[in-house]
């Protein structure tokens, strides 16, 4: 728009301009300097001038209230806020390159499938379009011989305005390009006549004649076959994925019901902002949106069902979720297929590696497919679901993961009575399976030992912190590691403790040592996951539900269980496991204790695949020493002992074999009023009646080979394994 400026008439004064109505612009200070000149030669004219008229020289412009943006951001700051990313979100992990490959070549194998099926349709359709495709280029090349096309028009002008000069000029033109048309033409007709033969009839391998023949003859039917007649059929009748774009994203915000949004956007069609592109993010599209001032993303996360309704997609497809950076910003996930579709990858630790405790394990998936760790030491875990929702599996999993770590110490009771931990029977040094009395009194008998077992280790920390090796008064890897310290981690799981807890004898002291244990072993080492099916106020204390820092809440049906296992107003917040289904989606929870609470899915181990990982976990216990007899071990603070399991805790790391002299020194050091003054020959008596033989093995020692009698790992944990297989059958 521009302004209008007075202009000056002949005689030098400033005209008014007219504005954009119709009215007069008339500047004050303008017309009053004209005043004044005037008076200087004409006194006469002061009627024309109203003296009491106060001109405003000048108008004084304040700072403005807002700085420009120039002066408050440096430039490359500014400039790198909205720089696309170098490497693309998909493409920066393992996870994500992996997905997007599995997605496309997923896609690719059913076209190629689709196409595969129909390959006699589509042979059928070639053989019959291919002969009107061959009449169809020859009728093609002899109208482009002819050159009729060049300059067609130019002479059918001519004809009409009847100047045959200019005709027999454009046809002598035309002329001269048909004649080095047909040439062409000719002569590759004859190549051609003297060249299939010869292909045809020659020593020419079947699969170069076929090559040539399935290649000229799509060409042909692709020039014989009519424009709406397609060959191939198409593969779907619709998008197989919707697209997420921000008019979507958009649209179903507003079908939300939110207040805030709706009369936001009324106002403002920018309230609903994008800060980031849209981008892919493993298999699916991600899309990060700033909400209206005052609405917050757990608003619309609770209404996950009407923000689904309103892409029209499937529940499990849609995942959104709060945003990093203030809580008004959502991070809304749109999956290419359902997850329930999704093929969940294996589980990282299942055929390798070895777990810390201290650190971080793989131990579920993001519906992006994402990894997710989860921790163990200095936390407890509760896990919660009906029957069917896969929590057993779930706990399962943490104990497995444990039993990589060959300093943790494992004791398990399942008081459902199916067996589900069985598998880990050889690595626990403490199990029990089933909803007995005798079972169930085993069980509060072991949590009374925990607590007894809290206050030993409080005063070993208060040692070791006095040293200096506790500086924070709790737990170090470097403590755990240190033999004979006593605070090894323990980890103790309870499936379906409801059982205990609801127990007439054994639940309610049960339940107060429990909240006890819960609240003083975190530092200590000292590890409780809990699994139940049923919570309320009776089958699960809210003392323990208040103090566990992390949970996983799987299928439940309601919201009182939902918030019984999660916490208060967790329903409302929008964290809702009401929401998945029993057997169709188990492995899903709500999980929370470890970042924001989010949807997560378990990795799957089954039984068999367990057994495994038990197999491994044995082995580097069988190294470190620190297998475990069932039957020899119990919770007394003076447990017995024998030669076997002796040698198997003091086993040099990592040897395959050992001379007998050391592992005597070694076992004096372990019990020195029992072991002391052995000798190789004692040892070797001692191993008799166990089967473990006893023979010469070499080293070299400062180059020179040395052999001694002594004992091989392989041979010490066949004979503890036969002896325990011999108890059981006793």
């Amino acid at each position: 728009m521009t302004q209008e400026h007075p202009y000056e008439s002949d005689d030098g004064h400033s005209e008014p301009a007219a504005d954009s109505q119709g009215g007069q612009v008339v500047p004050l200070d303008a017309r009053r300097r004209a005043r004044q000149a005037d008076e200087v030669g004409r006194d006469d004219d002061d009627d024309f001038f109203d003296r009491e008229t106060v001109a405003v020289e000048g108008r004084i412009v304040g700072p403005p209230v807002d700085p420009p943006d120039d002066d408050a951001v440096p430039h490359r700051l500014r400039a790198g806020q909205q720089r696309a990313p170098i490497i693309p979100t998909a493409l920066r992990t393992w996870s994500g390159i992996r997905a997007m490959l599995l997605w496309q070549l997923k896609d690719a194998a059913y076209v190629a499938g689709y196409h595969a099926v129909r390959t006699p349709k589509y042979t059928f359709k070639v053989l019959w379009y291919a002969l009107p495709g061959l009449f169809g280029t020859l009728v093609r090349l002899l109208h482009w011989a002819t050159a009729e096309e060049g300059n067609w028009a130019l002479r059918q002008y001519a004809a009409d305005r009847n100047d045959p000069e200019t005709w027999l000029k454009l046809d002598k033109q035309r002329q001269r390009q048909a004649r080095w048309r047909w040439f062409l033409l000719m002569t590759g007709s004859m190549a051609v006549a003297i060249a299939l033969p010869v292909f045809w009839f020659s020593d020419v391998p079947a699969w170069a004649r076929i090559t040539v023949v399935g290649a000229v003859l799509p060409l042909l039917a692709r020039a014989g076959r009519p424009a709406d007649a397609p060959i191939t059929d198409r593969v779907s009748q619709g998008p197989r994925y919707r697209k997420l774009t921000a008019e979507l994203v958009r649209r179903a915000l507003l079908s939300c019901g939110l207040a805030g949004i709706n009369q936001a956007v009324a106002k403002d069609q920018h309230a609903i902002s994008f800060p980031q592109d849209i981008h892919r993010v493993g298999p699916g599209h991600l899309a990060i949106v700033d909400l209206p001032y005052g609405v917050e993303a757990a608003d619309v996360v609770a209404r996950r069902g009407r923000l689904a309704s309103a892409m029209r997609l499937p529940l499990d497809q849609v995942w959104p979720e709060p945003g990093t950076g203030h809580p008004g910003r959502l991070a809304l996930w749109v999956g290419y297929e359902p997850a329930s579709k999704m093929k969940q990858p294996a589980w990282p630790l299942l055929k390798e590696g070895k777990v810390d405790v201290f650190k971080p394990f793989p131990f579920a998936t993001t519906p992006r497919m994402e990894t997710v760790h989860a921790e163990l030491m200095f936390r407890n875990w509760l896990d919660g679901g009906q029957p069917g929702s896969g929590k057993t599996f779930a706990l399962r999993l943490k104990v497995l993961a444990a039993a990589l770590d060959p300093r943790t110490e494992l004791r398990v009771y399942e008081l459902k009575g199916v067996g589900d931990f069985k598998v880990l029977e050889p690595v626990c040094t403490e199990y029990g399976n089933g909803f007995d009395d005798e079972t169930k009194a085993r069980c509060a008998a072991m949590i009374a030992w925990l607590y007894k077992e809290c206050e030993r280790r409080s005063k070993r920390i208060d040692h070791y912190a006095a040293l200096g090796k506790a500086p924070e008064n709790k737990v170090t890897p470097e403590l755990a590691s240190l033999k004979g310290s006593g605070l090894h981690p323990l980890i103790v799981a309870i499936d379906e403790i409801q059982e205990l807890f609801l127990d007439p004898k054994y639940g309610k002291e049960a339940g107060e040592i429990c909240e006890k244990v819960i609240k003083l072993g975190r530092a200590l080492g000292v590890i409780l996951l809990i699994g139940t099916q049923i919570p309320d106020k009776d089958s699960l204390p809210t003392g323990i539900t208040r103090n566990v820092n992390t949970r996983y809440c799987m299928s439940v049906a309601d919201q009182t269980a939902n918030d019984m296992i999660l916490g208060t107003s967790m329903y409302k917040n929008g964290y809702r496991a009401t929401v998945f289904e029993p057997v169709v989606d188990a492995g899903w929870g709500i999980l929370t204790g470890l970042g924001k609470p989010a949807a997560r899915r378990s990795f799957y181990v089954n039984s068999s695949d367990a057994k495994k990982v038990v197999a491994r976990a044995m082995e580097l216990r069988g190294l470190a020493g620190t297998l475990p007899e069932p039957g020899t071990q119990t919770r007394e603070d003076a447990p017995t002992f024998d030669v076997l399991s002796d040698l198997a805790e003091i086993w040099p790391a990592g040897e395959s074999a050992a001379w007998n002299e050391a592992l005597c020194s070694r076992l004096a050091e372990l019990r020195p009023t029992f072991y002391a003054g052995w000798k190789s020959e004692q040892l070797t008596s001692a191993l008799k009646p166990y089967g473990v033989a006893v023979g010469d093995i070499g080293r070299r020692i400062d180059g020179k080979a040395v052999t001694r009698r002594g004992i091989r790992f392989d041979d010490l944990t066949s004979a503890i394994a036969e002896r325990n297989r011999r108890r059981r059958s006793g």
